[in-house]
């Protein structure tokens, strides 16, 4: 019977353990460039089995709050192999997550002021954070643009461009591509945001087109075993909801079982809320099951709301990796904690989003 703390293969990923740190926006990366404490802040974290990088943008298109990092420039590449040479040196793995936001963005953060772009002209009932004079902020997001057909293939190859950037020059051991939490591809996927009626809209094959386009061109920039993918069923953040989650997901892990991917990556119920939403029942067991029975192989990793007992218990009943995610945050040193029964130290919200070495890389480990 495996246990938390044993070794686990993830496609082309060889973990020391089953503990994962889930991606955590931070806002401390001006003009989208990871700052020199990031190798820090990600190092003192090194012992997780596997870490997954805050959301890193596509293209400049992609980004939707201030100070977040990206993977479309020199310098942005340069700062990441910083980080992944550090980690790398401390014993860890870390992919990096590939991130288009779509509607969840500002026009301060689009090229030129334009409008933020979506599958459809509805505005995402949400807010973005966006930093005036160091200060971070919460405003609504922008009036998005409904995404001309022409214009998806070159978002698909942004998506690939920077998964291979991301492995052959910025030393990633792979990558996840974020298609949760309401941001791009969700929005493609869910009836709530996507009213087109082109490929791309309408039936269940349409709205997972996209979805699928991007995973087969990530797959085929970097390797299945590289390349792994968070979905986020029904979750209600940024505004996001479908008609039929389970029908839905499970026609997309379906088609993902045949990419021979590094892991899936579901999180249940709210992101960062409770595991359970009483008017949005899903069943978790029956999507995971309806991917062994595709013939998919990948390691399937479970994220919200896990403690160590709940932890213990999903590895026990089957699930291969448990992501961590605002814990991860206040103790660099989780997995020693958790192997100890160690108490955690109290999260700072103040200094979650946006500052500097304050409620980052200054959180204590264990003596």
């Amino acid at each position: 019977m495996p246990t938390l703390f044993d070794p686990v293969t993830a496609g082309d990923l060889q973990l020391a353990n089953r503990i994962v740190m889930a991606p955590l926006t931070r806002n401390r990366s001006p003009n989208a460039i990871p700052p020199a404490i990031a190798v820090d802040y990600y190092t003192q974290r090194a012992t997780a089995g596997l870490l997954i990088t805050e959301a890193t943008a596509i293209s400049q298109q992609g980004q939707g709050y201030s100070d977040v990092p990206g993977l479309y420039g020199t310098e942005q590449l340069d700062s990441w192999k910083k980080v992944t040479e550090s980690v790398h040196a401390a014993g860890g793995k870390i992919v990096v997550q590939l991130w288009h936001v779509g509607r969840v963005s500002h026009v301060d953060l689009q090229p030129e002021g334009g409008k933020p772009v979506a599958p459809s002209a509805i505005t995402a009932k949400t807010k973005t954070v966006l930093i005036k004079d160091g200060v971070p902020g919460f405003v609504d997001t922008s009036e998005p643009r409904a995404l001309d057909a022409e214009e998806i293939p070159g978002i698909v190859h942004a998506f690939a461009t920077a998964a291979r950037n991301a492995v052959e020059t910025a030393g990633f051991d792979g990558v996840e591509i974020h298609g949760a939490n309401g941001y791009l591809l969700d929005q493609f996927l869910k009836t709530g945001s996507n009213v087109r009626t082109d490929d791309y809209g309408g039936s269940i094959e349409n709205r997972a087109r996209f979805t699928l386009e991007v995973t087969r061109a990530v797959v085929d920039a970097v390797g299945g075993g590289k390349t792994g993918i968070r979905l986020s069923p029904v979750t209600p953040a940024n505004g996001i909801e479908d008609a039929d989650p389970q029908a839905l997901f499970t026609y997309v892990v379906k088609h993902l079982a045949t990419l021979n991917l590094a892991y899936i990556h579901i999180i249940e119920g709210a992101t960062g809320g409770p595991r359970e939403i009483a008017d949005r029942p899903f069943d978790y067991e029956a999507l995971k099951a309806a991917y062994r029975q595709a013939g998919g192989k990948a390691a399937w990793m479970v994220n919200n709301g896990y403690d160590k007992p709940l932890a213990e218990t999903a590895v026990k009943e089957g699930d291969d990796l448990v992501a961590f995610g605002r814990p991860y945050i206040a103790n660099p040193d989780l997995v020693r904690r958790l192997r100890e029964n160690a108490p955690l130290n109290e999260l700072d919200k103040a200094t979650m989003y946006g500052g500097g070495a304050k409620g980052y890389t200054d959180y204590p480990a264990l003596a």
